[in-house]
């Protein structure tokens, strides 16, 4: 359900630039599945052309508690089950949904879009649209404008993007840059968009485009940067991006959550 293409890009890219450093993208497949599954699960990896060299079959266990023995930065899943033991375990983690039509995705830059609030950052603002309204929400951003957000859970897998895009940086490949971030979010730039950039600044993190909806869908927004995939809390917008051909990767935190399943 991912295109692994343009992460392997990246990978030989790196390779090329760097053949002496291992800080590259490492895939490792993890499955409840008993180990005698492995041999399938070996030729269908290599029927495909993918490099994935690590495998973890935990017979009928949950993988979450490997994650750590892994150092893994992200763990992606279609058990929604799983990625919330992950989440509540401190992992960067998703559910993955695949689209529902196909889309041409490139495989030589890997692009990756996020939502803001209650993924890259904390839950906070979003407390007090769902509890306390809209008007509320854009007087506390304009009073906390210079106060950094806190980080949400996919805050350290941006910051490990930027480390391997500022790798092509200093090899003078900016403009060739085999990854590119996006923030795609429904806040309004003019009301509460200088508190996310500010606050993206404070981390020392560069994102290469930041696309301010002001509550419009991102559905359509999807479409034209198309995204390997794109991160958000909300199934709303989940679904939304499911429709238009977009692989989307729900992140269960934050006080959504809450009006989700009381929804």
């Amino acid at each position: 359900i991912f295109n692994l293409q343009a992460l392997e890009h990246v990978n030989a890219r790196l390779l090329e630039l760097y053949p002496d450093d291992e800080e590259r993208f490492d895939i490792v497949l993890m499955t409840n599945n008993h180990a005698q599954v492995g041999v399938r699960l070996i030729n269908s990896i290599n029927h495909y052309g993918l490099t994935i060299e690590r495998f973890c079959m935990t017979g009928g266990k949950s993988p979450i508690g490997y994650l750590t023995a892994y150092l893994t930065n992200l763990y992606l899943s279609a058990d929604s089950e799983k990625v919330q033991e992950a989440i509540e375990a401190g992992i960067a983690s998703a559910t993955m949904f695949t689209a529902n039509k196909d889309v041409a995705y490139s495989d030589t830059q890997l692009r990756v879009a996020f939502d803001g609030d209650a993924v890259l950052f904390s839950d906070e603002s979003e407390q007090i649209v769902k509890e306390q309204g809209l008007d509320r929400f854009f007087e506390h951003e304009q009073l906390n404008e210079n106060k950094p957000l806190a980080q949400g859970p996919l805050k350290g897998f941006l910051e490990d993007l930027g480390k391997l895009q500022k790798k092509f940086y200093a090899k003078n490949e900016r403009l060739n840059c085999p990854i590119r971030t996006f923030l795609v979010t429904a806040r309004s730039a003019a009301s509460s968009g200088a508190r996310v950039l500010k606050t993206l600044r404070s981390w020392g993190l560069e994102i290469d485009e930041a696309l301010f909806l002001a509550g419009a869908p991102k559905g359509p927004i999807l479409v034209k940067i198309r995204p390997h995939i794109f991160f958000d809390d909300q199934m709303f917008h989940i679904e939304g991006a499911q429709k238009l051909g977009t692989i989307a990767a729900h992140v269960p935190y934050g006080v959504a959550q809450k009006y989700h399943k009381s929804a």
